[in-house]
């Protein structure tokens, strides 16, 4: 592979140990605060480093293939594919972006259930072979427009909880397995495995083992028509908690010695997305406008929870908002805690407030209620953990402008990239150094990917 596009529009500060991630948002919002109060993103490319180091210590052998619609921007892109990550694609876009890092096809799944024959025909075309399928309709669809597809039966998991019974469902019964191989026989389409996925919001472990037991049932089934079955894909919901992921393992580890051993030659895989990119990423954004609002007159869903009548209730208007960056919270995955970057006193005053993006819509509500010290217009508010579902393509609703990204890695986790192996020339071409305490200028090298 090449390793990292050669035009890429973007660049990576590479910070000594005397400068922190506080110090990069710092600098950033000095910036701002005098060109355009602008939303941005400071994406830590390091903690990419990190995590893959993490999987590599309590996953191996599973592979990952990261979902690309949890994050698409360059950086994060490359780095993963530096990293020898493979890729989970869910449309052509998605496809092309990862085709022109130089991943091998092999390196791809397409993992969209509900496809377009325009994109299948691309896929054909670019040796991408590897995809999911849940339903008839849909592996009649792939044997017209890919006859080289080799498909993953996606069957469904026992994790419906009460907050998950509305969401759509995607994955096929056993019985219906049956059906698909029957007609996949009949049209010549080659099943070479199983995929299921179990959410991240699931609790309970055991869904892994009625998911695991249920994989093996369809590897048995396939012997049966002849299918050549040599691949697993254990899906995402790693939430990028290390706990997590150390209990998942201890749950699925002692399954797999047993149902699918290492001589029996199947390839376990796992689609991480959250876990690599949630972390890596802090959104700033700024104050737009503030209403001082009446306790008989607050927005719908709004609830007072100040101490004293008397005590005003505020409203601010942030420049970001659901119909961009916080486009996860329509669908309530997106637990939004905001941090003041001004600094206040301790025993300041604490007033309840709620946010809201700046389109003035209904549904635009980031954060219902929570504490905050009185702010003005111009203010900065921080939100951490936004790395994962709020960098794809976004709206355009009100004029609305897109953040922009500041790429950092401390020395440390470059030097961990080196000792690797995997730290190139042409890597290094994005990369500048930033000094400890100093300010950066918009001539810098610090650059950004809108």
């Amino acid at each position: 592979m090449k390793g990292f596009l050669e035009d890429a529009n973007y660049s990576i500060g590479l910070l000594d140990e005397g400068a922190t991630l506080a110090d990069v948002i710092d600098n950033c919002i000095y910036e701002h605060t005098h060109s355009g109060k602008r939303a941005f993103f400071v994406g830590d490319l390091g903690k990419l480093v990190k995590k893959n180091t993490q999987w590599q210590n309590v996953m191996a052998p599973i592979k990952p293939f990261y979902p690309v619609r949890c994050n698409s921007t360059p950086g994060v892109l490359e780095i993963l594919g530096t990293l020898g990550v493979g890729f989970a694609c869910s449309s052509k876009s998605e496809m092309v972006l990862v085709q022109d890092l130089g991943i091998s096809p092999e390196n791809i799944i397409y993992t969209n259930p509900c496809k377009q024959a325009s994109q299948i025909k691309y896929a054909a075309k670019a040796g991408i072979n590897i995809m999911t399928c849940d339903n008839d309709i849909e592996l009649k669809k792939i044997a017209c427009n890919h006859p080289n597809a080799k498909l993953l039966l996606h069957i469904a998991t026992e994790d419906i909880t009460a907050d998950e019974e509305m969401n759509m469902k995607f994955g096929t019964t056993l019985k219906s397995c049956r059906h698909l191989m029957e007609c996949a026989k009949e049209l010549g389409v080659q099943i070479i495995g199983v995929k299921f996925h179990v959410s991240g919001s699931c609790k309970e472990f055991q869904t892994y083992i009625h998911a695991i037991s249920d994989a093996r049932c369809v590897f048995d089934m396939a012997e049966e028509f002849g299918f050549k079955m040599n691949m697993l894909d254990i899906g995402g919901g790693f939430t990028g908690s290390e706990l997590q992921l150390e209990e998942v393992n201890h749950v699925i580890r002692p399954l797999l010695d047993v149902y699918f051993p290492k001589e029996s030659g199947v390839n376990v895989i796992a689609e991480p997305g959250c876990y690599y990119v949630s972390s890596a990423f802090t959104l700033a954004v700024n104050i737009i406008a503030k209403k001082a609002v009446e306790c008989d007159k607050l927005p719908s869903g709004v609830e007072q929870t100040t101490r004293n009548d008397d005590e005003p209730v505020f409203t601010y208007y942030i420049n970001d908002g659901v119909y961009g960056s916080f486009g996860n919270k329509l669908s309530e995955k997106l637990n939004a805690i905001p941090e003041v970057h001004k600094k206040y006193k301790e025993d300041e005053p604490l007033f309840a407030s709620s946010l809201w993006g700046p389109s003035c819509d209904e549904l635009d509500q980031i954060v219902e209620n929570c504490l905050l010290p009185e702010l003005s217009v111009g203010d900065w508010l921080i939100f951490g953990n936004m790395g994962s579902g709020t960098l794809g393509e976004q709206s355009t609703f009100n004029d609305y402008q897109r953040p922009l990204i500041y790429y950092m890695m401390s020395f440390s986790d470059w030097d961990e990239m080196q000792d690797a192996g995997i730290a190139s020339d042409t890597l290094m071409k994005n990369f500048f150094f930033v000094p400890s305490c100093i300010q950066l200028s918009p001539e810098d090298r610090f650059s950004t990917a809108a």
